[in-house]
């Protein structure tokens, strides 16, 4: 079943070492100023996403300057590199603090780097006010580099206060044709203000229910089931989403066939199911 991983000073988050997922790769770097990271991810292609501030990104000698024009997640979408599997990446501070995150997918194909700026992301709005589900999607890494990249998917979601995302619930955990794809899937969740929190639901067809407090900086591994999630009124919600196909990289959702019906009544479901396929 999913596994709950709460705000720490683990790094990395999630790697090789993971007991839950196989595939995925994560982790959060924080910069002072003009301060470096570097590091090689021996088994994963991997996105690196500024989250605040500014930084050079540096992905085999290729030199990918001043990526980053936001102060904060909440202040417009993010300027993003790609790495392939194997590059020696080099992260730079400048000038003022910064922070990154790191999304990787197990890849045995090597790509060309690549940069992906605001102006280049795919959002797509999911949900209205009054079905409590508005949110926006924001693909970072999506169909727009479908045959630049492997399976990995990376997308940052916006809910609104008192907002359900990954809703209707729904499930990729079974390979099933046109029906469904087998995909892991990592919730990084961040809150507005960060004093916010939500609850993480996770069930299967026939077994329990398990149900999390998420806040501010903690990060849920789903492995298996249907996963939807809620923000709690009066706070903004923010989830860093990482996909990895196990076999192709489009993702197809299976929603529980008990609320299959409210496809029909939320508004953009159809889109949002489009933009991950």
């Amino acid at each position: 079943m999913p596994e709950f991983i709460p705000r720490s000073e683990q790094h990395p988050i999630v790697d090789t070492s993971s007991t839950t997922l196989d595939l995925i790769y994560f982790d959060l770097v924080t910069l002072a100023s003009n301060e470096q990271d570097i590091r090689r991810l021996p088994a994963h292609e991997s996105l690196y996403v500024v989250l605040s501030g500014q930084v050079d990104i540096e992905v085999d000698d290729i030199m990918f300057e001043a990526v980053g024009r936001r102060a904060d997640i909440w202040g417009g979408d993010a300027d993003s590199v790609y790495a392939p599997v194997g590059a020696n990446v080099r992260i730079s501070a400048r000038g003022a603090a910064a922070e990154v995150a790191i999304a990787g997918g197990l890849c045995d194909t090597r790509y060309a780097p690549f940069r992906i700026t605001p102006d280049e992301v795919d959002a797509v709005n999911v949900g209205s006010p009054d079905t409590h589900s508005q949110r926006r999607i924001v693909h970072l890494l999506g169909q727009r580099q479908n045959g630049r990249c492997g399976n990995l998917l990376v997308s940052e979601l916006y809910a609104g206060e008192g907002c359900w995302s990954g809703y209707p619930p729904h499930k990729h955990d079974t390979e099933d044709g046109d029906v469904e794809t087998r995909h892991e899937e990592l919730y990084h969740y961040r809150f507005q203000p960060e004093t916010g929190f939500g609850s993480q639901i996770t069930y299967d067809d026939d077994g329990p229910v398990k149900i999390l407090m998420t806040r501010n900086g903690d990060t849920v591994l789903v492995d298996r089931g249907y996963h939807p999630t809620v923000t709690s009124p009066g706070h903004r919600g923010y989830i860093f989403t990482i996909l990895v196909g196990k076999h192709r990289r489009g993702l197809i959702q299976r929603f529980d066939p008990a609320h299959q019906h409210l496809t029909k009544t939320i508004p953009g479901i159809d889109a949002m199911r489009d933009k991950f396929k």
